[in-house]
């Protein structure tokens, strides 16, 4: 799909969570975005920010656009779908972007005209990932209902770099019902489980494994995001009610087992699911990298102790870069460039490199430009000069401005001028030991 700022797309639901992301993302790149929602005063503000357009008719926002994204709550999505989609102008693509998709699949297909573009989407991901390179994107399209739009929707997400899974709507919500359904109902029993059995998550931190570190960071992150939507996902995907109730049968069998002290049963039941699940070594390696992440940027950052050292956080995007002053299991305290002292959950950030840190430091810190001349030996190669000057750790960028030889240099000495630049002005003495360091003579 070319980015066009002529292709106009609407989104329906556009002003909060994943639709607000996707008109960010697509305005990015240039499309002519209008967003819809019931409330005008929210809509326009939202708008405004995201520089795209804005309409409270979701009907003349179809009418409009040459791709619609359906992005409301799953509880609505089909009754909006209904009274919306009729109205599509021909050779149009509809998209949903909800978690279940055969009632959804079957709505559009019902209610779309038949000279309509549908394509049921759901992005397995949620509006606080930076972009959609390395997001898995599932996309369930209909036969011979998306033949206009489905190669330029697959590139334009191929692209972006987004891992692309073309399933059924059906095979879609029976995987799901698993992968969504089955994985968010444990962890909020976990947690529930937790509470009512008065365990200080803080103080179990304090005995606990990084394995099960991990994992209270998943039921953390699962259970303090929005339970209406997570209600709604347990309820709208019928074949996730099966899969709970099978969930809740295998917990209490192997229960059971333990009461009644059949041992056997137990380590055959287990042995047999570790069989089936076939991924021994996989996940062995991808659980040790997870587990290596947060460990390995502690250490980093421990070892970074009086030196600088730059951190983005995750979330917000701002980046802090200053010297490390204190470092303990869950924060970092740095002295930052502005002599601010900043104190930063781990977990919540990521330590640039070296390169991030100097473009960053080029693009929002002023830039002192100074002029420097040097006598040195006339045998000095120009070049190797120019090199040396460039590595010197402060120095931005440097030119040999002027090489001269004069009455007032000695025979067998050149004076060399140059310019050079660096961020702070005190990086100009740094210069100059440096340079009087390598026996040179300053003027």
């Amino acid at each position: 799909m070319t980015c066009n700022e002529n292709i106009k797309i609407s989104i329906i639901g556009g002003t909060r969570g994943l639709g607000k992301w996707i008109a960010q993302e697509l305005k990015k790149d240039n499309f002519n975005i209008t967003i819809t929602s019931r409330n005008k005063d929210s809509g326009e503000k939202v708008a405004n920010k995201l520089n795209v357009n804005y309409t409270d008719d979701n009907i003349e926002a179809v009418k409009n656009a040459d791709i619609t994204i359906f992005s409301v709550p799953i509880e609505y999505m089909v009754d909006t779908i209904k009274q919306v989609a009729p109205h599509a102008q021909e050779g149009s693509l509809l998209v949903d972007v909800t978690s279940v998709k055969t009632e959804t699949a079957e709505t559009l297909t019902k209610y779309a005209p038949s000279n309509v573009n549908i394509l049921p989407t759901h992005p397995m991901f949620g509006p606080r990932i930076t972009s959609l390179d390395g997001q898995v994107v599932i996309l369930t399209p209909i036969d011979k209902r998306c033949d206009l739009w489905y190669e330029k929707v697959f590139h334009y997400l191929n692209k972006k770099g987004a891992k692309i899974v073309v399933s059924t709507p059906q095979e879609h919500d029976k995987t799901m019902s698993v992968v969504q359904g089955l994985t968010h109902f444990s962890y909020i029993s976990i947690a529930s489980t937790i509470q009512q059995l008065q365990i200080s998550v803080k103080k179990s931190r304090e005995f606990a494994s990084p394995v099960y570190s991990l994992m209270l960071d998943m039921i953390s992150r699962i259970v303090s995001q929005n339970p209406y939507l997570y209600y709604s996902i347990q309820k709208s995907n019928p074949k996730t009610q099966y899969a709970r109730g099978e969930l809740i049968k295998q917990m209490q069998y192997l229960s059971d087992l333990i009461n009644n002290d059949e041992e056997e049963e137990f380590v055959k039941n287990m042995s047999s699911s570790a069989r089936y699940l076939d991924e021994y070594e996989e996940a062995l390696g991808r659980s040790d990298k997870a587990i290596s992440i947060l460990t390995d940027d502690f250490k980093h950052i421990k070892n970074s102790i009086g030196s600088e050292i730059g951190l983005q956080h995750q979330y917000s995007g701002n980046v802090h870069i200053g010297k490390v002053i204190n470092v303990n299991s869950d924060n970092v305290t740095i002295l930052d460039l502005k002599n601010n002292t900043i104190t930063l959950k781990i977990s919540n950030v990521t330590i640039m490199s070296d390169d991030e840190i100097y473009q960053w430091k080029v693009d929002n810190l002023p830039i002192h430009n100074y002029d420097i001349s040097v006598i040195l030996p006339v045998s000095c190669n120009e070049e190797v000069l120019l090199d040396m000057f460039s590595k010197i750790e402060p120095i931005i960028s440097v030119e040999l401005k002027d090489v001269y030889a004069g009455k007032q240099i000695k025979d067998g000495f050149m004076s060399y001028t140059f310019t050079y630049s660096v961020f702070n002005k005190s990086d100009k003495e740094v210069v100059e030991d440096y340079m009087l360091g390598i026996g040179g003579i300053i003027r």
